[in-house]
């Protein structure tokens, strides 16, 4: 079956047609010219008793002449044969030729002297009988036992059912083509684009495609109230963070240390937040090189002197992304990846339809009946991560799988090969 619902409705729509004219067709033909190439056998059957028993008292000096002459008017053309072997005499028929069986078919049960009836081709026909004074080859045109033209009746059913399926093919066309149009909105939302979609053709398709933009536009809404909520609740609590900050400041006392680190820890919280509620919306996408982006952000965690290393990149091309937001999914993934190892490595790939950036280290990995969870925001693995190797809220993967999400890609986490620990791969649709 065709994958695309073009195609299959195409196939429900010429194959049972199809099936139709083909079975109308040889079912009309057999009947038709069968019955057509029978009637006409008989006749020439009943010419050819005739002139055999005209010549039954001929002698074999006078054979030639009379029998010329009976059957010239008859259309018929009459020849003896002399000194030749019976066996000899051919009995051709092409396997196609289904009305040529019933011609000698027809010709053999009602001519009791016949030998043989030769159909070499489309318009010659040699019949072969045995006469009292020798034997004669009487030929004859092909038409005078089957229909003429028989080809005709197929060639105007070829041709009036490839006119309407012509026809049949621009209706569905343009019947289709909304459908289509909303499949291609859908998917661009998909990846984080908005793309101008009008509801059209049919009632049923124009009642989905209202549904799709009413989704759409509560989604959007949602991302936007969420969005909203958070940075205000961020924005709002730095405000009295920094009060905090400037009192702790001027505190001479010894518990002022495990304040000022229990409010910068807020402070790193509600950055987490505010990242997290960017993660769907941050900017549009735009046309980069993704080995350019990978060997930048290498570079700035190797000015702050972490151990991270860029592997040769696989492939070339550009691709459709938000460089804020994929660059923020990256740089998390090598943060955790130098807060639970002492390595990180990190590798590019791009591909036909997408881009793949691999991040592993030497940690000691997330188990694999745990990925799911790892993923939910505000989730904390504390026996896989070590949570006295640095501080987290919960909300690095969450992060990068809203972003994978928002570009229509997806976040994949496994062991690494080589490294032995975490190995998480971010893909996004180019």
């Amino acid at each position: 079956m065709p994958r695309s619902l073009y195609g299959r409705a195409a196939l429900i729509l010429i194959l049972p047609v199809l099936t139709v004219q083909l079975v109308v067709s040889v079912t009309f033909i057999q009947r038709h010219f069968e019955d057509v190439t029978r009637q006409l056998s008989r006749g020439l059957a009943l010419d050819l008793n005739y002139i055999s028993e005209q010549l039954s008292e001929a002698g074999p000096a006078e054979l030639d002449e009379e029998g010329k002459s009976l059957s010239r008017k008859f259309g018929l053309r009459f020849s003896v044969l002399e000194g030749v072997n019976t066996e000899a005499i051919p009995e051709r028929r092409r396997f196609y030729d289904f009305s040529g069986s019933v011609v000698q078919d027809v010709l053999g049960r009602m001519v009791p002297n016949l030998l043989s009836v030769d159909l070499p081709d489309d318009k010659l026909v040699a019949v072969y009988v045995v006469l009292p004074a020798g034997t004669a080859r009487i030929a004859f045109d092909r038409n005078k036992v089957s229909a003429s033209n028989p080809h005709q009746l197929l060639v105007w059913t070829v041709v009036a059912g490839a006119f309407m399926t012509l026809i049949a093919y621009s209706f569905l066309r343009n019947q289709l083509r909304p459908i289509k149009r909303m499949a291609v909105a859908a998917d661009a939302f998909g990846k984080g684009r908005h793309v101008p979609y009008k509801p059209s053709g049919a009632t049923e398709v124009r009642a989905a495609g209202n549904a799709f933009l009413e989704m759409r536009a509560r989604i959007e809404r949602q991302i936007e109230q969420r969005t909203l909520m958070l940075s205000g609740v961020s924005h709002d609590l730095r405000t009295p963070l920094t009060r905090l900050k400037l009192g702790l400041s001027m505190i001479d006392d010894e518990s002022r240390d495990e304040l000022v680190g229990d409010v910068n820890e807020m402070q790193h919280l509600l950055d987490e937040f505010l990242s997290f509620a960017k993660g769907e919306g941050e900017g549009e996408p735009e046309l980069l090189n993704p080995a350019d982006l990978a060997a930048d952000i290498v570079s700035g965690f190797e000015r702050s002197g972490h151990n991270v290393t860029l592997l040769p990149v696989e492939g070339e091309g550009m691709a459709r992304l938000r460089p804020v937001a994929v660059r923020r999914a990256v740089e998390n993934l090598i943060g955790n990846a130098v807060r639970y190892g002492t390595q990180a490595r990190l590798s590019c790939r791009i591909g036909e339809k997408s881009v793949r950036f691999r991040v592993e280290d030497n940690g000691p990995g997330i188990a694999p009946e745990m990925h799911g969870e790892a993923i939910k925001p505000f989730s904390r693995l504390d026996p896989a991560r070590n949570q006295n190797k640095g501080s987290g809220v919960g909300l690095g993967l969450a992060i990068v799988t809203d972003i994978a999400r928002a570009h229509g890609g997806s976040l994949r986490l496994d062991q690494s090969p080589d490294l032995g620990g975490l190995m998480a791969d971010l893909v996004l649709p180019r």
